[in-house]
């Protein structure tokens, strides 16, 4: 049967179902999650119009075409058959089922790449796998991933990943793993596929089962080729032709459903040891199917790894993160290349070397931008440029055309979030709250995500964009030991943050202003970075008055004498930061900019905030945290659009009536004293998610705030901090406190509340500088979905017991500045979850904890102890299966 006829079958059963289905009712359906009949009509209506819409294409295109298109319409083809299957044969016990909206979109995705391919590309073919190119600073990371993750011990089917931005030499590092002598001594067959963003489920079944046969033979298969008398004799093509698929095995595979490709394949892998590298893994394209077939491979050692841009539903056992190349990297790697290119070996005086490494700073680390810099350097050489001159200039924009595809393929939601970017400093360290509040400022909130996978179903949760630039690679998370969703800090890499600009100029009337230049183009911009020096700046007189954002980098000085009409002009602006910048005074005339919605003043030198501030009442993220006892009038509580509030050392004039804004979701700190109690005024903050309180001591009434914080019906994470050097009350009343979910305690406790227990949704917990006498895992076993612990300075007892099956949950613990302990036990089944665990500064912890061995979900520990313990450490035989180690000195 043509996939015409299968698709018009399908539509033809669908409209059967849309047909007898009411207009408005509870949905029987429960396993596709519709709060009515109506949202269910409606998708299936969507479904069948994308049906008909792939076989008006089908019957518009050649049949030569068509036959190109073939392994697309098998993928199209069994996703029509499951939206069938769904809404036909569905019953309550298939929990698991996606909805029927995943699956539209399934469908939209695949007719968009057929269509697109119709006019465009072939279907890339699987490429041979050699030694190929320059190969530099990859001997510690195949080291790693061939000794920890392929050839570990551990005998079941194991999924683990490279993953990177374009042109860091993912395809390398799995080249250099695939082709390690004792992965090929260990694994048969050895197979690899290079995908495309053209490459559809069948077409990747069906170079699979063509390369097992072909490495294996035929022959070795009798019975289970006997199992599929629909499929004539097998011919193994060893070198099939680039652009046919006419022949043999290849032309009856990509006209079979693929679950029959899918259960051959797992037939034919059965018994067998294999390696299989997926490289370069398109978000477009879904390997469900795929995986299924492979996991035959279970209990026999079998690996698979891919590469990838983007983070995998798949379970992943070990994720890689390549890293940029160091000073000492770089130049080798340009060298190399140069003398390639050259056609000889060029020696470099030490002058030349230090300006050549001087030049290369600007790739930060990237292989592809060192490698395109190399190759142009080489033709300027050959074409008679001197030596001297050759570091004079970079060029960069070939690099930064090869990137481009990362902001392209980006969904169209998150295309703002990337040029929004451009407002940081080059290679910043970017905070997720600020990033968050700039991009909803601009409309831009969470997105529909893929989250996790069950069977070959994909599911769908709202995250933070930060979140899901960090699984395209396109940002770097910072900060070490973070949950899964979690991105407190991160930075742009330099290039992507080059493009960003470049972009940004053109899409969003971006202007940066370097060095106190002056120009404005011929069209007034939208967002303007001023990026000064220390010196005074003459400002024009004719300001800009569409802008919307002004970002200052650099120095304070710049606004040393600017006038009050300078800040006048800017009539429409909604953001203004000057965060970092050296800001000693504020001129009143801000005040004035009415349409003024995000103003970041942190970390500055500022002393007093202008009392003409009260007037700026679209206001909603005011930032002046980080300067040190500045004086804040009494104007607060007329902002009342204010939605984040960010202060530490603050000093009010009066007392700051927080219940006067209704819409705060974020106050972080505010004194103790500053608190207001009355919870009839409380109970209308019904926003406020996240509060840090500070100064507290032992004079203060802790029972009497936490009641009060009892009545916030949002309130989730809260930072309690001590008042310096003083003991803060026992916090025993803190079990009030039941919808938690995150708590900082920064301040010494005579001991930890036993209250503390009835926080049962807390799942982040950090102490700091709480000293207690006992030990905290006494305590805090019974707070089952805790995930993060936390301690710093925190504990000063000689011993640490994890009690048995204690902290299922526990993904993260981090042990820090501890300076008394001397042993920490596991009991059996403690942590057994535990993913990550770090151990800083504890000078007297000699030993790990024997139970270490059986945590078999560790995949990181970082130390950093004394020199004759971290050699006791290594040399104890504890850490052997844990993937990455961090040991120094």
């Amino acid at each position: 049967m043509s996939e015409g006829s299968i698709i018009f079958m399908a539509i033809q059963q669908l409209e059967i179902v849309l047909a007898k289905t009411p207009g408005f009712c509870i949905s029987p359906f429960n396993h596709l999650e519709f709060s009515n009949m109506t949202e269910f009509k409606g998708i299936l209506e969507e479904i069948i119009n994308e049906l008909r819409m792939m076989l008006d294409f089908l019957k518009d295109k050649e049949w030569r075409v068509r036959d190109r298109l073939s392994y697309l319409l098998a993928d199209f083809v069994a996703m029509a058959r499951r939206s069938v299957h769904l809404t036909t044969f569905g019953n309550d016990n298939d929990i698991f089922c996606p909805h029927l909206a995943t699956i539209r979109d399934w469908l939209r995705e695949t007719k968009k790449r057929a269509m697109e391919f119709a006019v465009g590309e072939g279907v890339s073919r699987p490429q041979r796998v050699g030694e190929v190119g320059i190969v530099v600073g990859l001997e510690k990371d195949v080291e790693l991933l061939v000794d920890k993750v392929i050839l570990n011990d551990r005998p079941d089917f194991i999924v683990s990943s490279i993953k990177g931005m374009i042109g860091a030499g993912m395809t390398t590092l799995a080249r250099q793993v695939y082709n390690h002598p004792d992965v090929i001594a260990n694994f048969k067959p050895r197979l690899w596929i290079t995908l495309s963003s053209y490459t559809s489920v069948n077409e990747v079944l069906v170079e699979l089962i063509r390369q097992v046969l072909e490495q294996m033979g035929s022959q070795s298969f009798p019975e289970v080729l006997h199992q599929y008398p629909e499929l004539p004799d097998v011919v193994i093509m060893h070198h099939p032709p680039q652009d046919s698929f006419s022949t043999g095995f290849i032309q009856l595979s990509h006209e079979r459903d693929n679950e029959i490709l899918t259960s051959l394949l797992s037939d034919i892998l059965k018994g067998l040891t294999y390696f299989l590298v997926l490289d370069n893994i398109p978000k477009e394209v879904q390997l469900e199917l795929i995986k299924k077939g492979l996991q035959c491979g279970e209990g026999n050692g079998s690996r698979l790894l891919l590469t990838s841009c983007h983070r995998s539903n798949f379970e992943i056992f070990y994720t890689h993160e390549v890293k940029s190349l160091d000073s000492d990297k770089s130049w080798q790697l340009f060298s190399k290349t140069f003398d390639k290119f050259t056609s000889e070996e060029n020696k470099f005086s030490k002058e030349l070397e230090r300006k050549g490494r001087e030049m290369l700073k600007k790739c930060w680390g990237l292989p592809l931008a060192i490698v395109n810099v190399a190759r142009d350097k080489a033709r300027q050489r050959l074409a008679g440029m001197k030596l001297e001159e050759l570091f004079d200039s970079i060029d960069l924009s070939e690099t930064l055309k090869l990137l481009e595809p990362m902001y392209h393929k980006l969904d169209e939601e998150l295309k703002p979030c990337f040029l929004y970017m451009s407002f940081f400093k080059e290679n910043a360290i970017m905070r997720e709250e600020k990033l968050q509040h700039i991009w909803a400022l601009r409309g831009i909130k969470r997105q529909r995500v893929a989250t996790y996978m069950v069977d070959e179903f994909i599911h769908y949760q709202l995250q933070p964009c930060t979140y899901i630039l960090a699984s395209e690679s396109i940002i770097e998370i910072v900060h070490d030991f973070r949950l899964f969703f979690e991105v407190k800090r991160c930075r742009i890499n330099p290039l992507l943050h080059m493009l960003s600009i470049k972009i940004a100029e053109k899409e969003l009337g971006f202007q940066k202003l370097r060095n106190n230049e002056n120009g404005i183009p011929s069209q007034s911009p939208l967002h303007r970075v001023v990026q000064c020096r220390r010196e005074k700046h003459h400002y024009s007189t004719n300001q800009d008055k569409c802008l919307v954002s002004l970002i200052f980098h650099g120095g304070g000085g710049y606004l040393d004498n600017a006038s009050s009409s300078y800040w006048k002009s800017f009539e429409l602006l909604s953001i203004l930061d000057m965060e970092d910048f050296g800001v000693k005074t504020l001129s009143q005339t801000i005040g004035t900019l009415i349409e003024l919605r995000y103003l970041g003043l942190r970390n500055n030198y500022i002393q007093e905030i202008p009392h003409s501030f009260g007037g700026l009442e679209k206001l909603e993220i005011l930032d002046i945290a980080l300067n040190f006892m500045v004086e804040v009038p009494d104007i607060i509580n007329e902002m009342g659009s204010l939605r984040h509030l960010y202060m530490s050392d603050v000093i009010f004039r009066k007392a700051l009536k927080v219940d006067a804004l209704q819409n705060l979701e974020t106050l972080t700190h505010i004194s103790i004293y500053d608190w207001t109690y009355a919870v009839s005024s409380l109970e209308k903050m019904s926003s406020l998610y996240k509060l840090g309180i500070e100064e507290i001591d032992e004079n203060s009434d802790t029972s009497k705030l936490f009641a009060s914080l009892a009545t916030l019906k949002s309130f989730e994470i809260f930072n309690m901090r001590g008042f310096r050097f003083k003991s803060m009350q026992c916090l025993d009343e803190i079990g009030v406190l039941d919808r938690l979910r995150k708590l900082r305690l920064d301040g010494r406790l005579a001991r930890l509340p036993s209250a503390i227990e009835s926080l049962r949704l807390l799942s982040y917990l950090v102490l700091v500088n709480t000293c207690l006498d006992e030990d905290p895992m006494q305590v805090l076993p019974k707070m089952s979905r805790l995930k993060v612990i936390k301690l710093r300075n925190a504990y000063i007892g000689r011993e640490m017991v994890i009690e048995k099956q204690s902290f299922p949950s526990l993904d993260i613990l981090r042990i820090n500045e501890l300076w008394n302990l001397r042993d920490v036990r596991v009991e059996s089944g403690g942590m057994r979850y535990l993913k990550e665990l770090e151990i800083k500064n504890c000078p007297h912890l000699e030993n790990l904890p024997e139970q270490i061995c059986y945590m078999r979900y560790l995949r990181k520990l970082k130390m950093v102890t004394t020199k004759h313990i971290a050699t006791k450490i290594r040399n104890s035989g504890l850490i052997s299966d844990i993937v990455e180690v961090d040991i120094s000195p």
